[in-house]
């Protein structure tokens, strides 16, 4: 685990350049006894290559045994350590989408669903809404009011919202609305603990979703909504101040833009596919030292259960590595931020794939022939917490100075 305090005191600036690839869920596990992972079954020449000129192993993103959600993996990723850093889903997908928030805010994810006549849910995500439905939908529900409070809410992406209450005395201390299952009923809002900030915002909430309900109860498919995630803004020390880094996010959905954000990361626009995020890859390299690289698809398809599509997904990625490595990053890093097996359909607690390329300055082991977990299970890396990873990438960027006389 990286000290943030003492990383601070060893960081140093540097003209070396950095790449931090994420594949998001990128862990997988055999769809037969004995068979391979999506990774394992992918075709990934490129990366098989680099796996055999640098190291792998495999990485913990919260802890061992814990499945991380796509929160705290990133943040292990960042070098925060996420068990002590908490920032729930809601601050992310406001801050993803520019919003500004204040010491006065509450933040949830929001979620449209449908539900049939009984009120159970039938689809968690409401058919995946386009954006533009999503938007429509949010339209006929961001002029309802709560007594003393400013209440926000604007589309984030597909079938996801975010809610914003502004006001003094709100708490984050809610539960999650969303029962992880269909056939149930959304879980009301209840505050976690017993302090009167909760109650009261518990009973603001409740109002809401009331008043969502009737506005939208004929609609279809997106009729009902589930609220996860309610967090406040944590005030992370950023990456500059504590690797001496300039941080560029390339990234395509708003809760990883605001994940990099929050870290102090520039957020580069305009990016919708793994095309246009190339091209801000070039066009940036000469102005920052370390990227951000986030591709969302991998983790989708798992989480669709479609182990075949994942393993196309994983090709995808596998096809863009020449065009990344042709700008000669002095650190090449591949993962994930958690393990999202399709035959789980799910994010899992299994350690994830990762792959440090680092020309000249990195030991290999001449058993390791490609990149799969099989593979890491030999790597020079072997196993480790996510949040010692920026200590390890900034160390083989030659970007610290030696601890102690």
């Amino acid at each position: 685990m990286t000290d943030l305090d003492l990383m601070s005191t060893l960081a140093q600036k540097g003209d070396t350049k950095m790449v931090l690839l994420v594949m998001d869920g990128l862990g997988g596990l055999p769809r037969e006894t004995g068979g391979p992972t999506e990774l394992e079954a992918a075709a990934t020449p490129n990366l098989d290559r680099l796996a055999r000129e640098g190291m792998v192993g495999l990485m913990h993103t919260v802890d061992i045994g814990i499945s991380p959600g796509s929160g705290p993996g990133h943040l292990g990723l960042f070098g925060y350590d996420p068990l002590k850093y908490l920032i729930g889903r809601g601050v992310l997908e406001a801050v993803g989408i520019g919003l500004a928030l204040t010491d006065q805010d509450v933040a949830a994810r929001g979620n449209f669903c449908t539900v049939d006549g009984n009120g159970l849910i039938t689809d968690r995500r409401a058919g995946r809404i386009p954006t533009e439905e999503c938007a429509r939908m949010v339209g006929l529900i961001e002029d309802i009011t709560l007594p003393g409070v400013e209440v926000i809410v604007k589309p984030v992406r597909e079938y996801r919202f975010a809610l914003v209450l502004r006001g003094s005395g709100l708490s984050p201390h809610l539960n999650e609305t969303d029962p992880q299952k269909t056939g149930l009923k959304p879980i009301p809002v209840q505050a976690q603990d017993g302090s009167p900030e909760a109650r009261h915002t518990a009973e603001l909430v409740g109002m809401w979703v009331e008043k969502v309900r009737e506005r939208i109860k004929n609609e279809h498919p997106a009729n009902m909504v589930t609220l996860r995630g309610w967090a406040k803004e944590p005030g992370l020390p950023s990456m500059e101040q504590v690797f001496k880094i300039r941080a560029a996010a390339l990234a395509v959905y708003p809760m990883y833009k605001g994940l990099a954000s929050l870290a102090g990361m520039t957020l580069i626009g305009g990016l919708a596919n793994l095309d246009d995020q190339l091209q801000a890859l070039r066009r940036e390299w000469n102005a920052f030292d370390f990227f951000f690289f986030h591709y969302k698809y991998t983790d989708s398809r798992g989480e669709d259960g479609d182990f075949d599509a994942k393993v196309k997904e994983i090709e995808k990625v596998d096809k863009i590595i020449p065009q990344i490595v042709e700008l000669k990053p002095d650190v090449l890093v591949v993962t994930g931020d958690h393990s999202t097996p399709a035959v789980l359909k799910s994010h899992s607690w299994h350690p994830v794939p990762v792959l440090m390329w680092a020309p000249g300055v990195s030991r290999s082991n001449p058993n390791v022939t490609g990149f799969g977990e099989s593979q890491c299970l030999m790597g020079a890396l072997g196993q480790f917490r996510a949040s010692s990873l920026m200590g390890l990438i900034t160390a083989h960027a030659l970007r610290q100075i030696k601890f102690g006389a």
